[in-house]
């Protein structure tokens, strides 16, 4: 059953994929990448981290596909894709696409893909008390790093926005 639900889960997936690449108008796109997210959801269900893709659904499927909506909203993107018609533009995209699923077929045929054993299997292994043990003991170093990190950026976008502000009204 976990198999089948896998396959069903995967198509929505490349389905909402390619509807987001293929798709010419804007808020379509964004619509199909709301379905991918939640397919990619539903894999982490699958993968038992309940909270992984609680937090998928929440932080992606909502707070930045709001943000994405309200961008190409604001920006009133109309039929810009004319350049995309182009022939040769085609023709490079089907030579990268091409080229990245050989090498992808080559990966998938060299991996060892492991069995689990389901006596030594851990049934709390996705959960968020297991999570939050690992990530403030093994890494916790990482994790103080990288929100280190995000409160650099988030001061630089401060700054960037200030010094705009102040610079227009000279």
């Amino acid at each position: 059953m976990t198999q089948w639900s896998f396959y069903v889960v995967s198509i929505f997936t490349l389905f909402g994929a390619l509807g987001t690449i293929m798709s010419k108008n804007a808020i379509h796109s964004v619509i199909y990448l709301i379905l991918t997210f939640f397919s990619l959801s539903a894999h982490y269900v699958l993968l038992n981290a309940q909270f992984l893709a609680a937090v998928n659904i929440v932080v992606y499927a909502g707070a930045i596909m709001v943000l994405f909506l309200f961008v190409v909203m604001f920006l009133n993107i109309r039929d810009e894709a004319s350049e995309l018609n182009n022939n040769k533009v085609m023709i490079a995209a089907s030579i990268v696409g091409g080229t990245i699923g050989l090498i992808l077929v080559a990966a998938i045929r060299l991996t060892d893909i492991p069995r689990v054993n389901p006596y030594t299997y851990q049934v709390k292994t996705g959960f968020i008390e297991t999570l939050g043990k690992l990530l403030y003991s093994k890494y916790l170093l990482p994790f103080e790093l990288v929100s280190v990190l995000f409160l650099i950026a988030m001061t630089g976008a401060v700054m960037l926005g200030k010094r705009e502000k102040g610079e227009r009204n000279f």
